[in-house]
């Protein structure tokens, strides 16, 4: 079992406060709350920015980069863009100094679950398992109307004279490979523009679009599923994407509509 190292003295942190320490190697970061003492990885899991600089207020440090929140004593994520916890670590204090135990991921505060603490709803994202045969068949048929209903309503988009508000809702088809919402309703489209082609006949259409953070995985998958979608209307000729970061990305840029599918109230 990982042993506790002594990492700072109890007068070393104001109460509210927080400190940045070296465990074994780790950057740990340190708070001391209500006379009680919390440690989680200083790391938030939307983008890796620093927890320890970011606001602390009652159990909940904020993400200085773009306010992903987290529950000190658990590392529960509670807000986007974060949605997976981040690591919260042993802490005992005696005779005044302050000790952290390093845990491995998936094993669990001790004495303090990491399930205890609020988290990040997404479960309206993903559905619950059915085992009754006729729940299966009834979602099967239901899934089936609602993929033709869509072909349809994409067909009537593709179709449609060319505008912005009909590249948005083309755009809709783009979803987060991680978070399962589309691009419009996370707030990642800036602006669309357009330009004729060189031979009068169709637009040339440029997007403005960002990302939740500069270094997102996802971000050629958006780029290259945003240009195929609204390259299916009739009247586009070629979609150019251009990734911006100013102004960067919040949830507050959110739809209500990706609101309610995450779970934010």
């Amino acid at each position: 079992m990982p042993e506790f190292f002594h990492v700072a003295s109890t007068s070393d942190i104001p109460d509210p406060g927080k400190s940045l320490v070296e465990v074994d190697g780790e950057m740990i970061a340190l708070f001391h709350v209500a006379e009680s003492f919390y440690a989680i990885d200083d790391v938030c899991t939307h983008d890796g920015g620093p927890l320890v600089d970011g606001e602390l207020q009652g159990y909940t440090i904020a993400c200085p980069r773009h306010g992903a929140k987290f529950d000190i004593r658990t590392g529960a994520a509670l807000s986007m863009p974060a949605i997976r916890p981040t690591l919260a670590h042993d802490v005992k204090v005696e005779n005044g100094d302050i000790f952290v135990r390093l845990r491995e991921a998936g094993s669990g505060p001790s004495g303090n679950p990491a399930s205890a603490g609020p988290k990040a709803s997404i479960a309206s994202v993903f559905p619950t398992q059915t085992t009754d045969k006729q729940e299966v068949l009834a979602s099967t048929d239901e899934n089936t109307d609602a993929s033709t209903d869509e072909n349809t309503a994409t067909e009537s988009l593709t179709s449609a004279t060319l505008s912005e508000d009909i590249v948005r809702e083309l755009l809709k088809q783009v979803k987060d490979p991680e978070l399962f919402v589309n691009i419009i309703d996370l707030g990642l489209i800036y602006n669309v523009s357009f330009s004729t082609a060189p031979d009068n006949s169709k637009q040339n259409v440029s997007i403005d679009m960002t990302m939740t953070s500069p270094a997102c995985p996802a971000g050629p998958q958006l780029i290259a599923d945003a240009k195929r979608a609204v390259n299916t209307h009739e009247n586009v000729e070629e979609v150019e994407v251009r990734i911006v970061m100013e102004p960067p990305w919040t949830p507050d840029r959110m739809t209500d509509d990706g609101r309610d599918q995450l779970g934010i109230f």
